[in-house]
């Protein structure tokens, strides 16, 4: 995985509620092992229409909404534990997902693959969907090490919460068994001291 860095950035604002990981990326889709082109069929039924052309309507395919953020609506990631989830986001160029609420499985399993998941209040998600709708050039600031997101042009801040590990882990570009590999002279060193009794 790529260093989570800060990033600053337009963002897309999903003004929807409960989205499943089947709308994420649906099953008939899930056929590949490996983390690339989902990105292509992100959204997919909510992206295109039946017969394959794209739907106007949808965030995703109007110009005036593009970047590295998503911003979408409480209990985002809910529905089944696929891991193409948070692969397909990432493969489309999303890096970070602001909600007010994520689905557990689908918050570790952004969090394993470089997905960077923002949980705010209720209060700031909705302010932020209803600037963004109405400003869709201004850009969201997310700094991993401060645990800071920010709107600046509509002086909105907040902190954020995440797992030590897992901040660690997406700046410096880990998985977990990188970061294992990485603390193997530690692992040896306590293993060679350690008394058997």
């Amino acid at each position: 995985m790529q260093p989570f860095k800060t990033i600053c950035s337009r963002a897309i604002p999903l003004v929807v509620e409960n989205i499943d990981t089947d709308q994420i990326i649906p099953a008939r889709f899930l056929k590949a092992t490996t983390r690339e082109g989902f990105g292509e069929n992100l959204f997919r039924d909510w992206r295109f229409n039946r017969e394959g052309s794209p739907n106007p309507e949808f965030v995703l395919n109007q110009d005036r909404y593009h970047g590295q953020i998503l911003v979408a609506g409480k209990n985002f990631g809910c529905g089944s534990s696929r891991e193409h989830a948070a692969w397909a986001l990432y493969d489309f160029g999303i890096r970070v997902v602001v909600s007010s609420f994520f689905a557990d499985i689908f918050k570790n399993n952004a969090l394993n693959n470089g997905l960077l998941p923002v949980q705010v209040s209720q209060d700031l998600l909705d302010q932020l969907l209803e600037y963004l709708q109405h400003h869709p050039e201004a850009e969201i600031t997310v700094d991993l090490s401060s645990q800071q997101i920010s709107l600046p042009a509509a002086s909105l801040q907040s902190h954020f919460e995440i797992n030590a590990h897992k901040k660690t882990c997406l700046l410096q570009g880990f998985d977990d068994i990188d970061y294992l590999l990485s603390q193997k002279e530690v692992i040896a060193a306590f293993e060679e001291n350690r008394s058997f009794a």
